[in-house]
């Protein structure tokens, strides 16, 4: 059926936009209350798979984050190894020691500039996700307005069901 959330509340919508007019009403219309509760289940169905894209980002920030921290150590044991071959003498020793340092410094930067860089696109993806399920909420939200404005309006009779309360449910 549908795939996303902004797809299914676009059906739902589309759904309450062609119901029939209830009679002498021109603001009260009827519809499949069964379809209508099977749409809003599915949107809260797609919740959790956004929330687990969010993991997944932040899953693979983790893992790149310690890729640099792996490359970083591996720059350091290189650097390391060069030094104990040049110790031979105490001026090749002084190279070796400023160039050691030196690719220490260049690999604490990088890693800081990957770590960064990495928390960057982080922060601006669950951002956006953030945005993308704040939105769909809001439009569930008017949906089941929209819902409780047609389903309670008195096209269910006294004796029958009680129209879908959304509240009940959280």
């Amino acid at each position: 059926m549908a795939t996303g959330v902004e797809e299914l509340l676009d059906m739902l919508y589309e759904m309450i936009e062609e119901a029939k007019n209830m009679p002498l009403s021109s603001d009260k219309c009827i519809l499949e209350r069964d379809k209508a509760l099977d749409l809003l289940d599915e949107v809260r169905g797609q919740f959790p798979m956004e929330l687990n894209e969010a993991k997944k980002l932040i899953a693979a920030r983790t893992d790149y984050i310690n890729s640099a921290k792996r490359e970083a150590e591996l720059i350091r044991k290189q650097a390391e190894e060069q030094a104990r071959q040049m110790v031979s003498e105490n001026e090749l020793l002084a190279q070796t020691k400023q160039k050691a340092n030196e690719m220490m410094r260049t690999a604490e930067e990088r890693s800081r500039d990957l770590r960064k860089a990495a928390n960057d696109y982080c922060e601006d993806a669950l951002r956006r996700t953030e945005e993308a399920v704040a939105e769909a909420y809001d439009e569930i939200k008017k949906s089941r307005a929209r819902f409780r404005a047609v389903a309670g309006g008195g096209g269910v009779p006294q004796n029958s069901r009680q129209p879908y309360d959304a509240e009940a449910d959280e």
